[in-house]
């Protein structure tokens, strides 16, 4: 059964990882069409074990080292993630588009949640430090402090949007994937038509 999934703006909700290992997964995912944010949840029904945190990582085409943008869990289920290249300049956002075979690599490792906790503590103190971000980075996870948290209830209301729609299918523990795929469609609908929707306190 699957545990996690990733959206991408446009695109199929991505369920099915490649297994690296019992604690890891791997996202392939093509680099065009462009894109710039990549949000990652728990499925419903799904948990992570106790003690543990979901550390996601990603590699940007061409490049070899990974970059740790964050982490869901349990009591966080879910983050979006704002992604572009170190070299997309000032006013870039999208990732840079290096050849149609080129594709992201997405990492998620299952890691005790204290060893989480103090990497992502290192990485907003080296961030802090530099004024990084973008000129020292691979990839940059835009969002600290203030803004931190406005991504975090932007991804809670996001949840909660499909939480509601899928409901809206039964009861029961099982939910078909033509469920997830049609809130898909009806909420990027609703973000075209209305781009701030989110943004309102009642994410309605």
């Amino acid at each position: 059964m699957s545990t996690f999934g990733v959206i991408i703006s446009g695109r199929p909700i991505l369920t099915d990882a490649q297994v690296v290992s019992p604690t890891q997964l791997a996202y392939q995912i093509p680099a065009q069409p462009s894109f710039s944010h990549i949000v990652v949840f728990l499925l419903p029904g799904a948990a992570l074990p106790d003690g543990t945190a979901a550390a996601v990582y990603a590699q940007l085409p061409g490049r070899s080292e990974f970059s740790l943008l964050g982490a869901i869990a349990n009591e966080k289920p879910s983050a979006i993630f704002k992604v572009r290249s170190a070299g997309a300049g000032a006013g870039g956002d999208a990732m840079v588009n290096e050849g149609a075979s080129a594709a992201l690599a997405l990492g998620i490792s299952l890691e005790p949640a204290a060893q989480v906790a103090a990497a992502l503590e290192q990485k907003s103190a080296l961030e802090a430090s530099t004024g990084a971000g973008a000129a020292a980075g691979t990839m940059v996870v835009h969002g600290q402090g203030q803004a931190h948290v406005d991504q975090k209830v932007l991804a809670q209301r996001i949840i909660k949007n499909c939480y509601d729609f899928l409901t809206s299918w039964g009861s029961g523990d099982t939910v078909p994937l033509k469920a997830f795929q049609a809130w898909w469609t009806k909420f990027e609908g609703k973000i075209a038509r209305d781009p701030g929707f989110l943004e309102r306190s009642d994410g309605g």
